[in-house]
């Protein structure tokens, strides 16, 4: 059972390992609140799993310790069991999905666990580390839904009330439930008016499922570069703390999450993974009843991969409208290109590449597509380009 004694007492045995992360006040991030980051990306792991792994291996008895620890995870609790079991002179595995990001498997290593690396998602390498966990006697540590993981992460919520005392409202990634289990306990208890949202990514709804089913639902699949939280089946107790700490559990899109990281990263310089950046997502969206309130967005983590962050960033340009590609239906012929390019020139958008098609067999012989890759400003430039050339008389076929 999770108490109010047992997450102060978590705080305690933390103050020796993870840090008490800043809480960063945001006035760059265009929403209709004040918003502050409670930046567990910063954290030691670049997560704020470790706060729930070391204080649950903390407690393990001495015959526990030598018989050693096994864990799953899709890469964040991975990192926060490596190191808290090596901090205390135990072995540890680590069962992680096939797909997780090299980054996190690699770090993982580094910080002294030996990784089993399994096909398919987090929910089969969970069921690896059951499997080994019988074979060998050793304790496991699961990601979410133990009572002393549970109250490891709400050291973060004591933190948050500590730091921001007129805090009306807390914004929380969901996974399998262990965060927002532990912050919206926390902070239910010692002030109850707080409001606790809770954020999945649209393509692996798990616990928004099982609340608007009234039961715990498993999905087939999930889908998200949001790896930290493609979870496909919730804790039964986290489900169960979740039904009654927590306000509202809302989804957010991947085109909305990439938005977020890019917007974390151009105007507050953070790093943030999608499991990370959807609360932000959820604010900057509108998503949430949260005008005008003091809102703590809990940013959960950092560790993403940098080939998956270039891609992201990508989208996010897209979506925000700061990038787009145009096609142009031309007739083959000289001052053309000139005459599209002034009036992109004149309407502030600028090309970074151009490329004439003439092999499109529906085209005629003296035509050609012309495509266009623009930066933009917003969606309101690019549609003002868009405009001028129609009324320019050129055709735009997408």
């Amino acid at each position: 059972m999770v108490t109010l004694d047992k997450v102060y007492h978590a705080a305690f045995v933390l103050k020796e390992v993870a840090r008490k992360t800043d809480l960063i006040a945001s006035s760059k991030l265009e929403c209709d609140n004040n918003i502050y980051l409670k930046t567990e990306n910063l954290q030691v792991t670049g997560s704020f799993k470790l706060r729930g792994a070391y204080y649950k291996i903390s407690q393990l008895s001495h015959e526990q310790r030598k018989k050693g620890i096994i864990a799953c995870s899709a890469g964040n609790h991975a990192q926060g069991v490596a190191l808290a079991a090596t901090k205390n002179g135990i072995k540890s595995v680590v069962c992680m999905p096939d797909g997780a990001p090299i980054s996190k498997v690699e770090a993982t290593k580094k910080l002294g666990a030996k990784v089993c690396l399994v096909k398919g998602t987090y929910d089969d390498a969970h069921d690896k580390a059951v499997e080994l966990q019988k074979e060998t006697g050793a304790t496991f540590v699961h990601p979410y839904d133990d009572d002393e993981v549970i109250a490891g992460q709400g050291t973060i919520g004591l933190e948050i009330l500590d730091q921001l005392p007129n805090v009306d409202a807390i914004v929380v990634p969901i996974g399998g439930g262990g965060l927002i289990s532990g912050v919206a306990f926390a902070v239910k208890s010692l002030k109850p008016e707080v409001k606790i949202y809770g954020v999945q990514a649209a393509n692996a709804p798990s616990m928004f499922n099982s609340v608007v089913n009234r039961e715990i639902s498993t999905l087939k699949s999930v889908s998200t570069f949001a790896d930290g939280i493609a979870v496909k089946t919730p804790g039964t107790t986290t489900f169960e703390m979740v039904n009654k700490y927590v306000d509202e559990i809302i989804t957010v899109s991947e085109d909305e999450i990439a938005t977020a990281i890019l917007a974390l990263i151009e105007k507050e310089k953070l790093i943030a993974e999608g499991a990370g950046a959807v609360s932000v997502a959820a604010a900057i969206f509108n998503k949430l009843p949260i005008k005008g309130k003091n809102v703590v967005c809990l940013v959960s983590g950092g560790n993403i991969d940098v080939n998956i962050l270039s891609r992201v960033i990508t989208r996010g340009l897209i979506t925000s409208g700061r990038n787009t590609n145009l096609t142009i239906a031309l007739e083959d012929k000289p001052g053309q290109l000139q005459q599209v390019s002034d009036i992109i020139a004149k309407c502030g958008g600028n090309i970074i590449s151009v490329y004439h098609d003439h092999a499109d067999a529906n085209m005629a012989i003296s035509a050609c597509f012309l495509k266009i890759g623009l930066e933009t400003r917003d969606q309101a430039q690019i549609d003002e380009i868009r405009t001028a050339l129609t009324e320019a008389g050129f055709n735009l076929v997408a």
